[in-house]
């Protein structure tokens, strides 16, 4: 007489309450860092008397060491007991950093709290993401990201409207980055409950066996490197809210725009990661590398300032698209090792936003809007092919 079987274990769609909470303490770390970086241009320019070579300095500073970082805290986070801690040290620093730029006298120094403040963002970039896809199954892992992206974006939309409605009361721009704090607290208070709630998910330890394979298998780098083609080939946002303003958009309303593409990002996040989901990542990555296109194609036009600005809100559909299939693939093909998995990914495809930043930039300012658009539009068509070539169906697919 054989025992019966095991029963299989039920399929559900609840959203693991780690990542439930993770996705809170990204939404409050987002109300304040968009409490904070909108202003900072106009700090560094009309209240430290910097330039725009010290913004371009910013930016190019603050990504090129976020990617460095996150490279090695990808691997630092498939170490037994690391992974939580980067978490926890990468939002602190950001937390604790970030409100200093109030008290700056110089605008080095607020470069400099920048670069901090993208220091705690790649400590804890790849363990956060790899904790999430540890947490989630398989099947669902696409809405579970999505789930993540939608209340990060939610909390930069938030962070954007405070920081208008503080100004807007007249409160001077040191004290609303003064004020970043609070929100601020909050995650690290959010987070610090998810941490004890959740026994520590240890990575496979398989991965650290001395009989290991390559820290990914053969499948993995094609990936990354199409998705950072595809990153290489975008127009940067920067430059689009230049041309939306170049389209008849007024400037006093591009923060509006701003909170509204936010919301489109929000709206579309679950749903895109849904549709990964279901019809697998290959797909949806494409979907969103080609809608980015049809909205460059559509920019490039003589639109009037209505038509851009409804144009440009069809970006924030990308970010659902893209966002979510992304990092379910990434952690399908580095089963063994997400955290390392992770951070190659943030950290090469951050890299490749650096060269299409200053590429474009000059293509902009010397062949005109039009010309850069058509480029980036046409560039993205191609390197979603390359991308459907070197992806194959049956790899990325469950």
């Amino acid at each position: 007489m054989t025992s019966p079987a095991s029963p299989a274990p039920a399929r559900t769609d609840s959203i693991p309450p780690t990542v439930v909470g993770l996705s809170f303490v990204s939404l409050w770390n987002d109300v304040a860092s968009e409490m904070v970086y909108p202003l900072l241009p106009n700090f560094i320019v009309r209240t430290l008397g910097g330039g725009a070579a010290m913004l371009g300095v910013l930016d190019g500073a603050a990504e090129l060491t976020g990617a460095a970082v996150k490279w090695v805290s990808g691997r630092l986070a498939d170490r037994p007991g690391l992974r939580g801690p980067l978490i926890l040290g990468g939002y602190a620093t950001a937390v604790l950093v970030r409100p200093l730029s109030a008290i700056a006298s110089a605008a080095g120094q607020v470069v400099g709290f920048r670069v901090i403040d993208r220091i705690g963002k790649g400590l804890r970039t790849a363990p956060r993401d790899a904790m999430i896809a540890e947490v989630t199954p398989l099947y669902m892992r696409g809405r579970a990201f999505g789930f993540h992206r939608a209340l990060d974006h939610l909390g930069a939309l938030v962070g954007s409207l405070l920081a208008w409605a503080l100004l807007a009361h007249g409160v001077g721009v040191r004290q609303v980055i003064g004020w970043s704090v609070v929100p601020g607290i909050l995650a690290l208070l959010t987070l610090t409950l998810v941490l004890r709630s959740t026994r520590r998910v240890a990575p496979n330890p398989v991965a650290h066996a001395d009989s290991s394979p390559p820290v990914q298998p053969p499948t993995f780098w094609p990936a990354v490197l199409a998705l950072s083609l595809l990153a290489l080939a975008r127009l940067p946002e920067a430059l689009l809210l230049l041309r939306v303003q170049d389209l008849g958009v007024a400037a006093a309303t591009i923060p509006l725009l701003w909170g509204g593409l936010h919301v489109v990002r929000s709206a579309g996040s679950y749903p895109g990661g849904w549709l990964s989901d279901h019809l697998g990542p290959r797909a949806i990555v494409a979907a969103g590398g080609l809608l980015f296109a049809s909205v460059a194609m559509l920019l490039s036009r003589s639109l009037g300032a209505t038509g851009a600005a409804l144009v440009f809100l069809m970006l924030g559909g990308v970010a659902g698209l893209s966002e979510p299939a992304e990092r379910a693939l990434v952690a399908k093909l580095s089963p063994r090792r997400m955290g390392s998995g992770f951070g190659a990914f943030n950290a090469i495809t951050g890299l490749a936003a650096l060269p299409a930043a200053g590429l474009f930039g000059l293509a902009y300012q010397y062949l005109g809007g039009s010309k850069a658009l058509i480029a980036s539009g046409i560039l993205t068509i191609v390197a979603v092919g390359w991308w459907l070539l070197v992806i194959g169906k049956e790899k990325t697919e469950s």
